[in-house]
């Protein structure tokens, strides 16, 4: 055999054991796996270093991805549950006029974990998938979750619902480290921790005595009364911000009806309706949100208050019922709620705090969809919007 055959033939050779090895090497996806980062429920996740195909299991999740992406907010977005259009219409219309692109997300659910397609999630073939501790979409011991996990599809958790004003924070960073923001993260987290420990550091000293008594009632008048949150979401709203969730002794778990006559027994003094009726909306409820304009809020908010059960309630004796944004029981942007409960329970403790401009601060400069809506009410203009000069911030 002459020299130059000899060495076609050990170069094919050579050539045929190179492919062979390159076959039995696993696939990996693009952004081939780089980090491992822990979720909020402890759990060590390998995702890639800088995601190109996310999933959300719940369409809200975009909220918490505002502050991260800013105006290329759907750039990599897949899929995600329809729920978002449905339970929030007027952020939806907002945030399609900056992002028309949004409707060429693929929806995988109506607005339950058990509408959601499994093969359309595998079809759209993400490389990172974001979930909730709990809510809508799929969770932890899910079908969905499990035959990801199986197909080695990078999953990670969040909560901005069941304890969001412990997991608000650490939810962020962990978005931030898993999608390569970590800087943007940082951004905001650093306002929002600031503003929690500035009404923290405040409130530290305050007796149990001189913090007043509070009843949620959520989705006012969508749904009968009443449906409230007990340990958990809204009702840690209320006792970061310095009351007392009377709810909290009535109910086990995180959200849960109780009577009327429990609401008439308890005479909280403050009542904090929630509610996400939009303009257009028909049927009773309270008219909070994008789009929606003050006077209509608080005209919804003085509707819903002539309820005959509550005349003789100490709240409403005094005016102390408001009304609130729903949607910030699971949203990262909650601080603002905070605030506004703060200043409603406290008003003399928390005089210079400002969470309307603390509002048009997040829409302006942590979201891409500017200001205008409406996201707290009162039964009268409150002094502090009367006369903003009045006092001046110290934060």
């Amino acid at each position: 055999m002459y020299g130059w055959q000899k060495r076609i033939i050990k170069s094919f050779s050579l050539g045929v054991f190179a492919a062979g090895l390159f076959f039995a090497l696993p696939i990996l996806p693009s952004s081939a796996q780089a980090k491992t980062v822990k979720d909020i429920l402890g759990r060590n996740v390998s995702v890639p270093d800088h995601p190109k195909r996310i999933l959300l299991g719940e369409g809200r999740l975009i909220y918490a991805l505002e502050p991260l992406e800013g105006k290329n907010l759907f750039d990599r977005v897949v899929g995600w549950q329809g729920e978002f259009k449905q339970a929030d219409t007027q952020t939806y219309t907002k945030i399609k006029k900056s992002f028309p692109e949004m409707d060429k997300v693929a929806v995988i659910g109506k607005t339950t974990a058990d509408s959601v397609n499994p093969e359309k999630v595998l079809d759209l073939n993400p490389d990172l998938v974001i979930l909730s501790t709990s809510g809508h979409g799929p969770g932890l011991e899910d079908p969905l979750t499990l035959r990801l996990q199986k197909a080695n599809i990078p999953i990670i958790f969040v909560d901005f619902r069941h304890d969001p004003v412990t997991n608000t924070v650490p939810s962020l960073r962990l978005l931030g480290e898993a999608l390569d923001r970590q800087a943007e993260a940082k951004a905001y987290t650093d306002f929002y921790k600031k503003r929690l420990d500035l009404i923290q550091s405040r409130l530290k000293d305050l007796p149990v005595s001189k913090r007043p008594t509070v009843f949620l009632d959520m989705l006012a008048g969508a749904r009968p009364c009443c449906h409230t949150a007990g340990n958990g979401n809204m009702g840690h709203f209320v006792d970061a911000a310095g009351g007392k969730n009377v709810a909290a002794a009535l109910l086990p778990g995180v959200f849960g009806e109780v009577s009327i006559e429990q609401v008439i027994a308890s005479n909280p003094d403050f009542i904090v309706m929630d509610g996400t009726r939009g303009p257009l909306a028909e049927g009773p409820g309270l008219r909070m949100g994008a789009l929606v304009n003050p006077d209509d809020a608080r005209n919804s908010l003085n509707q819903l208050s002539k309820m005959p059960a509550l005349a003789n309630l100490k709240a409403s004796k005094e005016k102390h019922i408001y009304g609130i944004w729903h949607s910030y029981y699971d949203n990262p942007f909650n601080i603002v709620a905070i605030e506004a409960m703060a200043k409603w329970f406290h008003p003399d403790l928390f005089a210079d705090l400002d969470p309307d401009a603390d509002l048009n601060l997040i829409e302006n400069r942590f979201t891409s969809i500017g200001s205008g809506g409406t996201y707290w009410t009162s039964l009268e203009e409150p002094v502090f919007l009367k006369d903003k000069s009045a006092s001046k911030k110290s934060y």
